[in-house]
């Protein structure tokens, strides 16, 4: 299984970071809603968990945000691991539209 690991730099408080974490989700959800099923997340603190299904996989994860960076770690089971390339420009083009935002 691998592992879809990357930290977004931001300039924001935790809690303005949080809630762009959030509404990168809901931009994911709307731009690729036809691809994932219920999008389940949880916030304990700094650390929010959270499951999607996609294309027929259950993927789960987390994203930690600290003072400078929101760290997002994905494991992808083996049917998706070959496009985590992908996955992973997605994802970062999308957050740091969102993050990298003064």
């Amino acid at each position: 299984m691998a592992n879809l690991t990357m930290s977004i730099p931001h300039r924001f408080t935790r809690e303005e970071a949080k809630k762009k974490v959030e509404e990168l989700i809901a931009n994911i959800q709307q731009d690729y809603g036809g691809m994932f099923g219920r999008v389940e997340k949880r916030w304990e603190g700094d650390r929010m968990t959270f499951s999607v299904s996609a294309m027929g996989v259950t993927l789960g994860g987390n994203v930690l945000v600290d003072d400078q960076a929101a760290h997002v770690d994905i494991p992808l089971p083996w049917p998706l691991a070959a496009m985590a390339g992908d996955l992973k420009n997605q994802i970062e083009h999308e957050a740091k539209r969102l993050l990298e935002k003064s």
